[in-house]
């Protein structure tokens, strides 16, 4: 299972979903999107918004700290 969190420094959120991942010992890659306009420009063709936390579990976006839908792809 591959996992991609989209976060920004400023991000409750963001600090509260990587929290939760490392505490369900669940592997993932971060990417700060302060760093990458690129990578920003994709997410919002991709998802129509500018929100963050965004999370991609094995190509499945979840927009925001959706705990619930975060567990449930994630069979926690």
């Amino acid at each position: 299972m591959k996992v991609v969190v989209y976060t920004s420094p400023a991000c409750a959120n963001c600090h509260q979903l990587k929290d939760f991942l490392n505490e369900n010992k669940v592997k993932f890659e971060e990417i700060d999107l302060s760093e990458n306009q690129e990578v920003i420009n994709e997410l919002i063709k991709k998802t129509g918004q500018m929100t963050v936390p965004v999370t991609e579990i094995d190509g499945e976006l979840i927009l925001g700290f959706d705990l619930p839908e975060i567990r449930k792809k994630l069979n926690i």
